[in-house]
């Protein structure tokens, strides 16, 4: 079992059929152990350049910012409308499910407790 949060929820049509549809981006998200992904470089030069990198990469958005989570893209769901009304489950970004595999199954149940 893994929770999972989702991130974001788009507006999509099917290539071939241009009928309407919903893309569901589901992330897990886990609590991060290491406040310093470095260690201890952060005193040497090379370290400072490493942490400058990343400080670039975080302004531009490819990172997160000081987040104490860490966000890992679980599984993407390209639905028809029809599909996304036989699945029952109507997504709003943030809401908190586990994601059961079991048997060669897929299962979303909606989480009781936060991550």
């Amino acid at each position: 079992m893994v929770k999972v949060r989702v991130h974001r929820i788009s507006s999509v049509s099917d290539p071939e059929t241009a009928q309407p549809g919903k893309q569901i981006e589901l992330v897990e998200v886990r609590a991060r152990n290491d406040s310093n992904p470095m260690g201890g470089m952060t005193g040497t030069d090379e370290g400072k350049m490493v942490k400058g990198i990343i400080s670039q990469f975080q302004s531009i958005g490819v990172f997160p910012v000081n987040s104490r989570e860490m966000v890992l893209p679980k599984m993407t769901l390209f639905l028809s409308e029809a599909e996304y009304d036989l699945l029952a489950v109507r997504f709003e970004v943030n809401d908190v499910f586990e994601l059961i595999m079991k048997d060669g199954a897929f299962m979303l149940k909606r989480a009781t407790e936060g991550i």
